[in-house]
């Protein structure tokens, strides 16, 4: 089923839904941390799960310098997960580190798996780049990824249009952020970047991480405002370290509450600061949930326990 028949099923019944995402195995490694991530997490009936996709890296320099993935394996997790399950996934699809011709082929390696949905994002820089650089064959925005994907679902492939074929059904979303996007010049032009998205062809919109109720409920005003009508759904990280109250903002360009930063800075210990989390986390979905958000999605970093805690006390 698609994400957006879902969220349209679950608004007709007044509930709304529960997500989370999950990263590949690092390679080498297999299935059963996945398998034991969600396992504690199955009786609350996620709708769905989604599957980070990560880009190539480079290491070494010089004539040594080799391409390297470190996360391999988002499609046949994906498919693992549906098989295993009966839950539908979302797998990532990026634009950074691949051409159009590869994005066909996974695209029609998870339409014959019976996966229809797909999240589809530009994807990160690489490493020591300074801006985005897209393949040589490849989509230089998430915006025209989303339209090989919507074409694809027309019979339009990257050679042509093909005459009597099977038609794929993937239902796309997109992200949206917040607290801007950190290669924005400001909200609005982000805004305007993300209505571009959805004018591709995007059915609905999951947020950027972010700890503040009151930037997640502005956006999605602002987003209305700006002709956006998807339904957008707000994404969720779990505090658990101290060390998370640095390195989110860094990496993930999002502010920290300062009640949340002297919160967990009071803790004696991690366990503490999870604590704190937890409650913290749990005191968003409750606000997000009453303001009729239609899903929580959770950013769990393939782990299960403070998740568990806080689906309990909500769903």
């Amino acid at each position: 089923m698609q994400v957006i028949e879902l969220i349209d099923k679950a608004r007709k019944e007044g509930r709304t839904l529960f997500t989370f995402e999950l990263l590949p195995p690092l390679k080498g490694e297999g299935l059963k941390g996945i398998f034991d991530t969600i396992d504690p997490l199955m009786e609350f009936a996620p709708s769905y799960i989604n599957v980070t996709f990560h880009r190539e890296d480079f290491v070494g320099e010089g004539a040594a310098r080799r391409k390297v993935r470190r996360r391999p394996g988002t499609v046949g997790v994906s498919a693992a997960i549906q098989k295993r399950y009966g839950v539908e996934v979302v797998p990532h699809l990026i634009c950074g580190g691949l051409s159009r011709y590869d994005i066909e082929d996974a695209l029609i390696d998870l339409d014959f798996l019976g996966i229809n949905n797909v999240l589809a994002l530009r994807g990160d820089c690489l490493r020591g780049q300074s801006h985005f650089e897209p393949h040589p064959q490849g989509h230089a925005h998430a915006e025209d990824l989303v339209r090989q994907i919507v074409d694809m679902n027309r019979g339009v492939f990257i050679d042509g249009q093909v005459g009597e074929c099977h038609h794929s059904k993937f239902c796309v979303g997109v992200a949206g952020y917040p607290e801007k996007h950190s290669e924005a010049v400001s909200l609005d032009e982000d805004i305007a970047n993300l209505r571009r998205k959805v004018d591709a062809g995007a059915s609905y919109v999951v947020t950027q991480l972010s700890f503040d109720n009151r930037k997640i409920l502005s956006f999605i005003e602002r987003c209305r405002a700006a002709g956006i009508a998807v339904p957008i759904i707000p994404g969720i990280k779990p505090l658990a370290t101290k060390a998370q109250l640095e390195v989110l903002p860094a990496v993930f360009h999002v502010d920290i509450p300062a009640e949340l930063v002297a919160e967990a800075a009071r803790c004696a210990d991690n366990e503490a600061v999870k604590q704190v989390g937890i409650e913290w986390a749990v005191m968003q979905a409750r606000e997000l949930r009453a303001a009729g958000v239609p899903v929580l999605h959770f950013y769990i970093m393939n782990r299960s326990d403070s998740m568990r805690r806080i689906a309990a006390q909500i769903f």
